[in-house]
């Protein structure tokens, strides 16, 4: 006998939250209301958004829910807000492609944008833009999105706000600027107190994510979760961008101050300052870059190389070139710690300057992976052809037992003007790789240089490998390196398999 279709809202809902995407399909033909709800109010389509369903958000939506219907005991939530609240950014542009509001406000004035903005889940923010959100609607308070961003110290949010066009850059900055004299843990710590008594147990965590580190502090009554609070640390990046959004020249040692104080140059409030110097591309700026090379500080050092890497050269090469080759020349004969070394493998390469070659290759058997891997990229392109040691280097390193090594030494092996035997059989011997990037790389160079066994890896890759993934992007380029005929023609038509 068929369930009458109210009977089969609970089985609805069970599906949705699962993921059982086929059940959905089924309940959905027996009559079951997409537009259905809970005893709470609780819409189907909000309770696939806020649990990160993009499958059972697309059925839903075409079936006929609403995107725009207001959810919950008091109609205060709205699914495009829960998805941005949650960083979903696939179910973001689900609900908006089927015509969600991008500017909906919910209870308590909430946007998506500062939703998505207050968590630092930039993706989301920049799909709800590209769809028209407004980046200067203001949240609660009336504070505009780009101070949110600013105070949660979240450098990525930041820069897509400011490639939208949003204002507020004086507010902004001076946020961000207070935040950076703070102690976020104690500050995070000492909300929570205020909110619900200083008699609890904390927790801290610290988080390495996207440039920055997100400190997480918890409450915690008889050892449960009460609440918490988080927030990241990129505040003196943030600053560093929009001093330079606002055409602010901040001076040489506060931009390196905020370099050595994070002390990471993996971090945003490393790289800001440093791309901030090599936009200035001034003869000061080189004068102080290369004080700080002759510094007796390693890090003070790697910044001051990083920073010649490629001063003045936004739109070529650099102007400063003929002077900054020689000094990285000297800095890495001298280098012993790591970031150093990094560092002046990173400069020259960037210059790309053959009499920088031996320098490089130098450090292509450095026992620190990231050396290694710098040192693979800075040869991309690099090696004149028939150049044995460079060649070989690049063979060595597209064995290394680091993927990451890997990853950019057998595109730069591919890439080399020469073919031999030797060059051949190292692609060939990645064609497997257990990174499809990797593996596509291999095959490319493989098809450059006409050997058949790219073909097959190409098929494998072509229909296994995520359509939009970067795997699948380089084998379809390799496709055109394959002579014509029925090979060729195989593989242009290979579609990836649906998953």
């Amino acid at each position: 006998m068929t369930k009458e279709p109210t009977a089969g809202i609970a089985d609805l809902f069970e599906a949705v939250g699962g993921g059982a995407d086929d059940t959905v399909v089924r309940l959905l033909r027996a009559g079951v209301p997409a537009e259905a709800t809970d005893e709470d109010g609780e819409t189907a389509l909000y309770r696939a958004a806020v649990s990160d369903r993009p499958g059972a958000v697309r059925l839903l939506l075409a079936a006929g829910a609403d995107p725009n219907r207001a959810s919950g005991p008091e109609g205060g939530d709205l699914p495009l807000c829960g998805a941005a609240c949650g960083g979903h950014t696939e179910v973001v542009r689900a609900l908006l492609a089927a015509g969600a509001l991008p500017d909906s406000r919910e209870e308590f004035d909430l946007t998506a944008v500062v939703w998505a903005v207050r968590q630092g889940f930039a993706d989301t923010v920049e799909a709800l833009l590209e769809y028209g959100a407004d980046p200067d609607l203001p949240g609660p308070g009336g504070e505009p999105p780009l101070l949110l961003a600013a105070r949660h110290g979240s450098p990525p949010t930041v820069r897509v706000l400011l490639r939208y066009g949003a204002g507020a850059h004086e507010a902004a900055l001076a946020e961000a600027r207070r935040w950076m004299g703070l102690d976020v843990e104690r500050e995070l710590r000492d909300g929570l107190w205020r909110a619900y008594g200083d008699g609890y147990e904390t927790v801290v965590r610290r988080i390495e994510e996207d440039g920055s580190e997100t400190v997480v502090v918890e409450l915690l009554r008889d050892g449960v979760p009460l609440a918490g609070q988080e927030q990241r640390t990129g505040h003196a990046a943030v600053a560093t961008l929009l001093e330079a959004e606002l055409g602010l020249a901040t001076p040489f040692e506060e931009l390196a101050e905020r370099a050595l104080s994070c002390g990471d140059p993996e971090r945003d409030d490393w790289a800001e300052s440093v791309s901030a110097l090599w936009l200035r591309g001034d003869e000061a700026t080189f004068e102080q870059a290369a004080a700080w090379c002759g510094s007796d500080e390693p890090l003070r050092q790697a910044f001051g190389a990083e920073v010649l890497a490629r001063l003045g050269a936004a739109d070529g090469a650099s102007p400063f070139a003929d002077r900054a080759v020689p000094l990285l020349r000297e800095l890495s004969r001298r280098a012993v710690e790591p970031e150093l070394v990094r560092a002046v493998v990173v400069g020259l390469g960037q210059h790309a300057d053959p009499a920088a070659l031996p320098e490089i290759l130098r450090h292509t058997g450095h026992p620190d992976t990231g050396v290694r891997r710098r040192a693979a990229l800075a040869l991309t392109g690099l090696v004149p052809g028939g150049h044995r040691d460079a060649v070989w280097a690049l063979i060595l390193l597209s064995r290394d037992a680091d993927a990451s090594v890997r990853e950019r030494a057998v595109p730069a092996l591919a890439d080399v003007d020469a073919d031999s035997r030797e060059i051949r059989e190292a692609l060939a011997a990645r064609l497997n790789d257990p990174d499809a990037g990797t593996a596509a790389g291999a095959a490319r160079g493989l098809a450059v240089r006409q050997d058949p066994r790219a073909v097959d890896a190409l098929a494998r890759i072509l229909a296994d490998e995520p359509p939009d993934g970067y795997a699948r992007a380089t084998a379809a380029d390799a496709v055109r390196h394959i002579r014509k005929g029925p090979e060729r023609r195989r593989l242009e038509r290979t579609l990836p398999r649906r998953r």
